[in-house]
């Protein structure tokens, strides 16, 4: 996986899809468009998707269509379109049921402090990908990949996903993408979830997807190895975190974008 990640492109990786898989048919027509357009900007592509959201702010809120059907699905998109894909887990017990059907194994970052959580992720073997808690410094990211990288594990990516700013807001502090390099991993910047804005009084997480390409552009110009994007057809109706989500047909546009940013970078 990490070959493929870095391939010899020269390009950034993207984790792309929409926040929660909410059915077969969206999920396939959003890797379908997505896998078109990496194809031709030779951006190697991991389609995302959560069989599950267990980190909601209400209990009426949308969690999944059950466990085995959204993973199901996961496999199905990797089947078809021959590429690999991601989703989160949040207990022990669900690394072992996710590996079987994906590729890399998310931990989010409410739980990368959670050592038994990253242990049972690196021991099924499958790559790591640890998004950094938003109340963590970049530095402390360190122990959690070693924690993988003691279980075994050499695959493990971290995930930068916005600083606590306040109570309701987040901030990407860019210095922290070399300093997360220097575990001698790839790291992701994390666009959407950057930009929600949570903790809403209607307990709802807000957004604003308008800088989208602000942060993205000034994650390439930095050096991020990789970028993680939810998109979605329509956000308006997502049933997850579509206050910050891409819509789907933006996408191309703002890819073609990073590429020529990434391709004057790769000239230093």
């Amino acid at each position: 996986m990490l070959d493929y990640l870095k391939s010899s492109t020269n390009n950034f990786f993207l984790l792309a899809g929409p926040c929660v898989i909410e059915g077969e048919k969206m999920a396939l027509d959003i890797a379908e468009k997505i896998v078109k357009i990496t194809s031709e900007l030779n951006i190697p592509y991991v389609f995302k998707g959560s069989y599950r959201k267990a980190n909601r702010s209400r209990t009426d809120s949308f969690t999944g269509i059950g466990d085995e059907v959204a993973l199901n699905i996961l496999k199905k998109v990797k089947d078809t379109f021959n590429i690999p894909v991601v989703t989160d887990i949040h207990t022990e017990q669900e690394a072992a049921m996710a590996a079987e059907y994906v590729d890399i194994i998310q931990i989010p970052a409410f739980l990368c402090r959670q050592t038994d959580l990253l242990v049972a992720a690196a021991k099924t073997g499958k790559m790591v990908n640890i998004k950094k808690g938003q109340f963590l410094s970049p530095g402390a990211m360190a122990f959690a990949v070693q924690k993988v990288r003691d279980a075994g594990n050499n695959k493990v990516a971290i995930t930068e996903r916005g600083t606590t700013f306040g109570y309701q807001d987040l901030i990407v502090d860019y210095r922290g993408i070399p300093e997360m390099q220097k575990c001698n991993c790839p790291v992701v910047l994390d666009v959407t979830h950057s930009l929600q804005q949570p903790n809403q009084s209607a307990g709802v997480t807000g957004g604003r997807p308008d800088l989208i390409e602000t942060i993205a552009r000034a994650g390439i110009a930095v050096g991020v190895d990789g970028l993680f994007i939810e998109t979605h057809q329509n956000p308006s109706v997502a049933k997850s975190d579509g206050a910050n989500m891409l819509q789907l047909d933006k996408l191309p546009e703002l890819l073609k974008h990073l590429t020529v940013i990434r391709q004057a970078i790769n000239q230093f």
